[in-house]
């Protein structure tokens, strides 16, 4: 088979190379290639990338029998769709799926579409709403060109000065030409910076190994972007978990998302992502290989790359088995003196003995630099050189890519950067910390062999500190995270504080004086409850803040309905893993809460158990404890047939209900955003739960009487209203006296769940009933205008149900 490979980077330069070694393969023809893509198989051919036609017609007049396209301007102006109309199978997307890079604004506001999580961006056609826009933002951005812009039209901003000038250097000093019509102003994330590539056949995806590289110019991720100055693979911190998730929340969507849209997506699907603390990001798509991502993985597949891309075009890549080596590769990019920005051409490359890398280019092999020097396990992948007058010289910005590999990280690194010191041309430059610092995890100098549950190998040598705590560490309780985690809370839960407490966070318990805020004769009303699996959304979406609210809110409601006002709350949470951040966060969103009641949070407690939890899930619960005056107790033993039900709105599912909505709505996605909701499916259930207090005491002021109040939480309106009705009383409800949110709505209709489950399951947008006189009713609604008058108390005999809907 005769092969054609379009591009002339270290991309193509890469596939060139691992394609030729399949014995199905006669020739690979390069297009139009570089110094390195000659020799052996391969042959460069004097057709540039972009010359569509002429790449057709090359293809046609030499039996090529396989089209690989590497570069994403001819993929997004068509090629592949050119190559199948000539009856030549190409490898890549078409033309409509190849928008997923051709346009930022395309790809952002499919991933919206699609509930694939993303940053937050606004598009823009003009540069004075942009910069008016930019001005109204806090914190730091990125400034992104709409179109192609060789990997250089993302422009990272860390004050609003920057963002500025970035927006002045797209926008009118047309940096980027035509690529700049459009911007995004984007959310900058921080975290760890991963690639994820994955085979695709239109259905199935395959990903493949993680994949981590360096896009700034200098060492600390200092000086501009660039295409790409080396990485490591496979990632350690995109973990085969982690791959798992992302292939499930961002890939498989895509791919169905195109599908769904009549483009179906067949070539290599590239996610550039962000692992923030709330998860994986989505930073871009690419509709094709990386570079240098491809320099990484070439050397590490074990499968032939032709078969891959067959299967790929003819739709069935899930009968495919694919393998990697157990290895791990480094790649380290040479580039040229001024890159990214402006540099010179045509600087003889040379070997440090002053042998020419070129001496080997007219023979019939490869000139790269594990054949001149003989390194183990390390090529040279060439981008920015050509021959010339029989010499190699530099042609590009990125002109070598070294890859080494080995069995650890640290071995293939030492390699690698061995390699490169062999090398030199005037002005080369290159960045001294790839794979240096990179997370580590086991015990020193263990080798991390190939896990049984994983596909991945993932061979890294690993350090660690000694520890105090190394035994209980290595049981899975980290004490210094615990105590890192205390030490930040404290301060969000001494600002609930108030005279009373006379001892609060850090002693065995807490203390509070009851004669600075309780009257005489008060009686003590207490609270103990849970947010459920609402927790698991709020991990899912890294939303970690709203379920304090929902733990403080519900107990607080709890009490209420009783005529307790609340005093001192406790969290407890537990979790298989403790990580800081997440504590943190769960604590201050329960002191925003038990500021906002007037309620002391007087202590808590954090609990880690691996084994009992798994990683990333934890477990939420609190006690309140309220008082009131003995004789403003509610206990319901007032309530007579003919009062009145009012009902007061709730935000939500509150914290019930969730086991089956995460059932009904998980294949939505959580970041999906529906017309219908305003916002996302995620954000629509993790709207915190709400306090009735200020309804309450806007009732007691304006002189309502008030028999019973109850909470609708877990069992809704038909087991919550008899637990505060006297005996032989019952309740009808009337459902067309409110409108039911959406939400409820949309599980029902996507659960298939009958009227009488939900308003057992659900509170179906009222979260507190209040019965009052029918001569209360007035004052009532005046005090609290957003009340309904849902239905009244009836006799009750004990036949029947007691609440009717």
């Amino acid at each position: 088979m005769r092969i054609l490979v379009i591009g002339s980077g270290g991309r193509e330069h890469a596939l060139a190379w691992k394609l030729a070694q399949s014995p199905q393969v006669t020739d690979v023809f390069v297009a139009p290639g570089n110094g390195g893509t000659v020799g052996g198989k391969l042959a460069n051919v004097p057709v540039a990338a972009e010359d569509i036609l002429e790449l057709v017609a090359f293809a046609q007049k030499n039996a090529i029998g396989l089209a690989v396209v590497g570069p994403e301007v001819p993929l997004v102006a068509g090629i592949v769709d050119a190559f199948r109309i000539a009856g030549i199978p190409a490898f890549g997307p078409t033309q409509a799926a190849a928008q997923l890079e051709g346009s930022k604004a395309f790809a952002k506001q499919f991933m919206i579409e699609e509930g694939i999580p993303t940053a937050p961006a606004s598009v823009f056609a003009e540069y004075d709403a942009a910069l008016a826009y930019l001005r109204q933002l806090d914190g730091p951005v990125v400034v992104k060109a709409d179109g192609l812009a060789a990997g250089k039209g993302v422009l990272v901003c860390n004050t609003r000065e920057e963002a500025e000038a970035a927006l002045k250097q797209i926008m009118v000093e047309r940096a980027f030409g035509a690529a700049g019509d459009r911007v995004l102003i984007e959310t900058r994330l921080a975290g760890e910076e991963a690639s994820l590539l994955a085979f695709c056949d239109g259905t199935t995806v395959v990903p493949m190994l993680p994949a981590r590289d360096y896009k700034r110019a200098l060492d600390g991720d200092g000086g501009l972007n660039t295409g790409g100055m080396g990485g490591y693979c496979p990632s350690p911190y995109l973990t085969p978990e982690l791959v798992d998730e992302v292939t499930r929340r961002v890939l498989q969507p895509a791919v169905d998302g195109m599908r769904r849209r009549g483009t179906p997506y067949v070539g290599v699907l590239y996610a550039g992502l962000m692992l923030t603390e709330s998860g994986p990001r989505v930073l871009e798509f690419n509709c094709r290989f990386g570079d240098p991502e491809t320099q990484l993985l070439m050397p590490l597949l074990d499968t032939d790359l032709v078969d891959i891309m067959f299967a790929c075009i003819e739709g069935r890549l899930a009968s495919v088995p694919i393998a990697w080596k157990p290895l791990t590769s480094v790649a380290v990019v040479l580039a040229s003196g001024g890159y990214p920005g402006d540099y010179e051409k045509g600087k003889r490359i040379k070997e440090s003995a002053n042998r020419r890398i070129g001496e080997l280019a007219n023979q019939r092999v490869s000139p790269s630099l594990s054949t001149v020097y003989r390194l183990p396990s390390t090529e040279v992948f060439h981008a920015g050189t050509k021959l010339q007058d029989g010499q190699l010289v530099t042609s590009g910005g990125r002109v070598l890519a070294v890859v080494a590999t080995a069995p650890n990280l640290i071995e293939a690194r030492d390699r690698a950067y061995e390699a490169v010191s062999h090398i030199h041309f005037e002005g080369m430059h290159y960045r001294t910390d790839i794979a240096a610092n990179v997370r580590v995890s086991e015990s020193a100098n263990q080798q991390i062999g190939r896990s049984p549950l994983s596909p991945f190998p993932s061979p890294f040598t690993v350090y660690r500190l000694p520890s105090t705590d190394s035994a209980y560490a290595a049981s899975g309780v980290d004490i210094d995270a615990k105590m890192a985690a205390f030490r930040r809370m404290r301060a969000a839960v001494e600002s609930t504080y108030t005279p009373a407490v006379l001892g609060g966070i850090g002693a065995f318990g807490g203390q509070i004086a009851l004669d600075e805020v309780c009257l005489h004769d008060a009686v003590l009303v207490a609270s103990t409850d849970g947010v459920g699996t609402k927790t698991m959304i709020a991990a899912a979406m890294g939303r970690y803040d709203t379920v304090g609210h929902d733990i403080v809110n519900h107990c607080v409601n709890d009490v209420l309905v009783q005529g307790a006002r609340p005093l001192f709350f406790l969290d407890y949470i537990a979790s298989g893993k403790l990580e800081p951040d997440v504590i943190v966060s769960v604590v201050s969103g329960c002191a925003e809460a038990c500021r906002a009641v007037g309620c002391v949070l007087i202590g808590g407690e954090t609990a880690e158990m691996p084994g009992v939890y798994k990683p990333g899930s934890f477990d939420l619960v609190g006690t309140l404890v309220g008082w009131a005056p003995r004789e403003e107790l509610i206990d319901g033993r007032d309530v007579r047939p003919g009062d009145v039900c009012l009902g007061l709105p709730s935000s939500g599912l509150h914290t019930n209900g969730y086991s089956l909505a995460r059932r009904v709505l998980g294949d939505l996605g959580w970041e999906t955003v529906l017309p219908e909701l305003g916002r996302s499916v995620g954000e629509a259930l993790l709207a915190p739960h709400r306090a009735y207090l200020a309804e309450f005491d806007a009732l007691v002021s304006a002189g309502v009487r008030i028999k019973a109040m109850a909470h609708i939480t877990g069992g809704g309106f038909p087991d919550n209203l008899p637990r505060v009705l006297p005996d032989g009383v019952g309740v009808t409800l009337d459902r067309a006296a409110w409108t039911v949110p959406t939400i409820f709505r949309l599980i029902q209709q996507r659960g298939q769940v009958s009227d009488d489950e939900m308003y057992r399951v659900f509170n179906m947008g009222i979260g507190m009933v209040v019965i009052v006189a029918p001569e209360d009713v007035d004052a009532a609604l005046a005090a609290v205008p957003e009340a309904l008058v849902i239905g009244e108390t009836t006799a009750w005999d004990g036949q029947g149900a007691r609440v009717r809907l």
